[in-house]
């Protein structure tokens, strides 16, 4: 699990949530919505799906930049699947291929997000477990080199 989490208002700006995008790390935001109860999320590739392709470019016109002032509330997943932070990551992983998100918020009992669960925290996890019990395989594998 991964917190603290990067999270924005329902009334977030697209133009802002592209922003944070461009200036982190972040591949998800979680959106918050009455009492600080998770909402929804938004991914990056939620975003990608919600700006024209000629923002920035030759070609942009006034319509183009209209979708820079939709707000967080009208591009975000709302069919928000989240577990509680006693979830084991591999009941989370299941959760997160059962539903084919790549994010999974944990909240607590009254629903505020207090981390979340990424595809690379699956990934993380699942190293750490191969690395416990390395294989004659794996022992010859050189971290970085492509396999012949």
């Amino acid at each position: 699990m991964t917190s603290p989490v990067e999270t924005i208002p329902m009334d977030e700006s697209v133009e802002a949530i592209k922003e944070i995008f461009d200036n982190s790390h972040y591949h998800h935001l979680v959106v918050l919505g009455d009492g600080g109860k998770c909402a929804g999320v938004i991914s990056d590739r939620d975003l990608l799906k919600n700006l024209s392709p000629f923002i920035g470019k030759l070609g942009e016109r006034t319509s183009d930049l209209n979708c820079l002032k939709r707000r967080a509330h009208q591009i975000m997943t709302r069919q928000l699947v989240a577990v509680r932070a006693n979830t084991s990551l591999r009941a989370a992983t299941r959760v997160m291929l059962d539903h084919r998100i790549s994010c999974l918020p944990v909240v607590d009992k009254d629903k505020k997000c207090i981390g979340i669960v990424t595809v690379r925290d699956v990934v993380r996890w699942a190293m750490s477990e191969l690395e416990a019990e390395p294989t004659p395989e794996a022992q010859q594998d050189e971290p970085g080199k492509r396999a012949a």
